[in-house]
């Protein structure tokens, strides 16, 4: 009886040997199978798991690429300043235009520090947002510029505003355009020197929704027929944030801002009309082709550090300064506002 159990007990574990064996032969006949037939990239894929990525390299991608680093930002490098005009003649005028984004902000952003060494005959500022009665003693008590203008909206306070500082006292100033829808918003200073006006102006913004877009059309019109009257008497130059990238050039996503406020057609469009009325952009004319020159960033997802600008702001020049133009300014470098100044060197 007993012989007979052990050769039962026997019999049972050489077949559960085999079963076990068959198994194993089956599970790898089909890794086999699994191997001979699975796509290539798979293979890849899978040898790369199985190997782990810790030699210290980068991971790759498809194609056995590596993946791809962010692209170091294109910056603009403001090129040393040309002192003379085409036709030789030194400058001996140096106009300053900046959009401060709120003056008293500004001026404890230590704004007046760069002002102070930029050192320009006339200073222009933009959406000073302040009311002449709110201004800082900082700067209504420079004596570097004894004669200050100010202009401020009277139906909001701290809202759009625009400035004048000068060294020597111009012949006459006004504000405004003429046109009572246009003056009460504090857009425009122009002062009569003796051989050029000087015509400071914060152009309206379209705004979210291009809700003002047709108010922006007839500020267009308007303003155009401003200065063509003053060109008339006297050439003028214009400098300020008039509030548009002329064309694909003047900003980084000219695909993605088609239909906002600042790249719509229509404000393109006023723009060239406002060229083709005789008037000039001073830094295209000397720097044509620059890319990556832009006055204003937003502060969001660290635009200024990425370079994602607009170019907004401008001197204009009236056909008979362009003899007199010897250079046109981006002062990147300068901080203070979500704009950065611009300044104007001539041979008057």
């Amino acid at each position: 009886m007993f012989l007979l159990t052990v050769a039962l007990f026997g019999a049972r574990a050489v077949h559960l040997c085999l079963c076990v064996r068959a198994v194993r032969l089956s599970l790898c006949a089909r890794a086999v199978w699994t191997l001979r037939n699975m796509p290539k990239r798979a293979k890849k894929n899978e040898a790369s798991a199985e190997a782990g990525n810790d030699n210290g390299t980068e991971p790759e991608t498809k194609k056995g690429k590596k993946a791809k680093e962010p692209e170091a930002p294109v910056l603009y490098e403001d090129p040393p300043d040309k002192l003379t005009s085409k036709s030789g003649q030194a400058a001996n005028m140096k106009l300053t235009s900046w959009n401060v984004d709120g003056l008293r902000a500004w001026v404890k952003k230590k704004g007046l520090d760069w002002v102070r060494q930029e050192a320009p005959d006339v200073l222009c500022l933009q959406e000073t947002k302040c009311a002449e009665k709110a201004l800082p003693a900082d700067i209504t008590s420079m004596p570097e510029y004894p004669y200050k203008y100010w202009s401020g909206s009277e139906d909001k306070e701290g809202y759009s505003g625009v400035a004048m500082l000068c060294k020597t006292e111009p012949l006459k100033v006004t504000y405004g355009i003429g046109k009572e829808e246009h003056d009460k918003e504090g857009r425009v200073i122009t002062a009569e020197f003796p051989s050029f006006f000087l015509v400071t102006a914060y152009v309206p913004n379209a705004g979210r929704g291009l809700v003002r877009l047709d108010y922006r059309k007839t500020w267009d019109v308007d303003f155009r027929e401003y200065l063509s009257n003053l060109d008339s008497r006297k050439p003028l130059v214009l400098c300020g944030d008039l509030n548009v990238a002329h064309q694909e050039i003047d900003l980084k996503n000219p695909k993605g801002n088609r239909k906002n406020a600042g790249f719509t057609p229509e404000e393109r469009e006023g723009f060239s009309q406002l060229l083709a009325a005789g008037f000039t952009d001073s830094f295209r004319e000397l720097y044509p082709e620059q890319t990556n020159a832009y006055t204003f960033w937003t502060y969001m997802m660290n635009a200024r550090g990425k370079n994602v600008g607009w170019r907004l702001d401008y001197f204009l020049l009236s056909a008979a300064l362009l003899p007199s133009l010897c250079d046109s300014k981006i002062r990147n470098t300068a901080m203070g506002s979500d704009h950065c100044p611009i300044t104007l060197h001539l041979a008057i």
